[in-house]
């Protein structure tokens, strides 16, 4: 039943009247409505107000999904495709105020035709004020690492009560407990796109979190110190490692997820900016100051996978361009749902995407045409959907495997592996021909929640593929990767006799797309952290545009916008500290 307006929702009412499109970001508006909200928040008592007395764990996007909560107000166009693509992964909820209206849109020939079957969609009545179920939506956690499902909720930074309630209607309608950070002396401001999580005990936000926690919050009804911060995240979410990292100048609200993502324990996809430009220096600010506090919950350090920020139709980025980016994408078990802006940058960032998450099925879904230019409004995918983990999650974490030059010994593969009702079997498969089919291993339990086992050694030249499998004593069957055998992780064994040393000169291994117009990738073949110089120069040899200089990065690549050159050919020269080059043409 949908449930009648709070007191506070009647005296906001003008908040109320404009639910279709609100921003993501504080509408001007809003300001005045704050303290009412910020002191509502004093008697509004919502689940469980105290720290769970239990160990938790925070889940992982990557982590098997039972549900996909939406808002069905604005953008509809996208968020029908968003519900398409959903519904081959798990049930979907649609918070909504007209089903019937809802029904007749999804079914309609718009936006890639009718979708039939909606026998797993979920028509919620109930309030909300916004699109941006992110943010206010509840965080999925689990007692004890696996034994049972329970939610979070934060206060909302935003004057919207409906949507902050959203979260009590779900939780109810599941029938889920839910704990609640949003009645002093156990209150936190915070939003879902300023949160990842790696599963494990590790988090990153950017530090509007302590902002809005501290003297300047206007939301918080306790103020915090970071380290108070830090232990409320501990206290209620189990987070050990709390990442925290400096806003960026132009990302007006100072969300995570529009610029980073984490692809598993180890790897974040980072949005990267021309040399210098918006963002960019900020950026790789923070990043060096992850790698030089923080590694992977394995101890190494963490692996970036960088995927280009698009710009404007005129070559703008932010503040003068909108903050067009492919790290707002959603993992909905196997498939991953990925926003795009242009095909000349598209074909590149879901390239990468693809190449960086094999056997997942990653999507497309325009954000940025005249009539869903979501992203205009500083959101896109990620911002607009929020994933429930499963009841009965069967945990597998595994730090893959790099490449080698033995050839003598096997290669021990570990996972750990978890179910509340215990392991009753482990299995490592592994092929050098995925074609041909995976070889299964038993993997032994070696106590603590370990497996391993070892794939036999292999000769020079060898890629070998391989995935981990549990099965629980309840009969559970779980994979890892989720995809697998579709997807897997791989290493080389690698013929020391016939590598070049880097000491030789520096490597191009490709140039993407070429011709461009716009635009280029530089594939490096050399190994991550050479020092190199990467420039393009004009036919006559002279200097274009600085595109890297320093230590390579740990997925090898190097990005440049040409948009703004001449038509031409042009050089990339790869330099190293001794002086060798190389250089490739780029038709432009």
């Amino acid at each position: 039943m949908r449930k009648s307006l709070s007191l506070l929702s009647i005296l906001l009412g003008s908040m109320v009247s404009a639910q279709q499109g609100l921003p993501h970001a504080l509408a001007p508006h809003e300001h005045a409505l704050i303290p009412a909200y910020r002191d509502s928040r004093a008697s509004a008592a919502r689940g469980i107000n105290t720290p769970p007395t239990y160990p938790v764990r925070t889940m992982a996007e990557w982590e098997e999904v039972q549900a996909l909560v939406i808002t069905w107000t604005s953008y509809t166009g996208i968020l029908k495709q968003i519900v398409r693509y959903a519904l081959d992964e798990c049930p979907v909820i649609i918070a909504c105020d007209d089903p019937a209206a809802v029904t007749a849109y999804l079914q309609n020939s718009s936006f890639g035709g009718p979708i039939a079957d909606l026998s797993d969609v979920t028509f919620l009545q109930e309030d909300f004020n916004s699109i941006w179920v992110r943010d206010y939506g509840m965080e999925t956690m689990y007692r004890n690492e696996v034994d049972s499902l329970v939610l979070l909720d934060w206060i909302y930074n935003r004057p919207r009560p409906d949507d902050d309630a959203l979260p009590d209607a779900i939780s109810s309608y599941l029938g889920i407990p839910m704990f609640s950070t949003t009645q002093a002396p156990y209150d936190l401001v915070h939003t879902g796109g300023n949160f990842m999580s790696d599963g494990a005990g590790t988090a990153f936000s950017s530090e509007l979190v302590v902002e809005e926690n501290g003297p300047s919050g206007q939301f918080n009804q306790t103020v915090r110190t970071p380290a108070e911060v830090d232990s409320m995240m501990k206290w209620f979410m189990g987070i050990e490692r709390y990442v925290r990292m400096s806003t960026l100048p132009y990302d007006g609200i100072h969300h995570i997820d529009m610029h980073m993502k984490l692809l598993d324990e180890e790897t974040l996809l980072v949005g990267e900016f021309p040399v210098g430009v918006s963002d960019g220096p900020q950026l790789e600010q923070n990043l060096q100051f992850i790698a030089s506090n923080y590694n992977s919950t394995y101890g190494t350090p963490y692996e970036l996978v960088r995927i280009p920020m698009p710009p404007s139709t005129g070559g703008a980025y932010p503040p003068q361009g909108y903050y067009r980016t492919y790290a707002n994408n959603l993992f909905i078990n196997g498939t991953v749902l990925v926003p795009t802006y242009r095909e000349e940058y598209d074909t590149t960032g879901l390239r990468i995407l693809r190449e960086s998450l094999p056997g997942y099925r990653v999507i497309g879904i325009d954000c940025d045409d005249n009539g869903q230019n979501i992203i205009s409004a500083s959101g896109a995918i990620h911002c607009i959907t929020k994933c429930i983990g499963v009841e009965d999650p069967l945990l597998i974490r595994h730090q893959r495997l790099r490449d080698t030059y033995d050839t003598q010994n096997g290669y021990t593969v570990e996972a750990y592996v978890r179910h509340r009702s215990g392991i009753a079997q482990a299995q490592l498969h592994w092929t050098t021909d995925t074609a041909q089919g995976f070889t299964a291993l038993a993997m032994t339990d070696v106590g603590n929640g370990m497996w391993a086992a070892d794939i036999p050694a292999q000769p020079a030249g060898t890629e070998v593929f391989y995935y981990v499998e549990g099965e629980a004593n309840s009969g559970k069957v779980q994979v890892r990767p989720i995809v697998a055998p579709d997807g897997w992780w791989r290493f080389r064994v690698l013929d020391i006799n016939t590598g070049v040393d880097d000491a030789d000169g520096p490597r191009i291994a490709e140039v993407f797309p070429n011709p461009t117009s716009s635009l280029l990738v530089v594939q490096l073949a050399s190994e991550p952290g050479t020092v190199l110089r990467v420039r393009l120069t004009d036919a006559l040899g002279r200097d274009v545009m600085a595109l890297h200089a320093g230590p390579l990065h740990a997925d090898r690549r190097v990005f440049a916008d040409l948009s703004a050159l001449a038509p031409g050919n042009y050089l990339v020269v790869a330099e190293s500290a001794t002086g060798r080059s190389v250089q490739r043409v780029v038709k432009h």
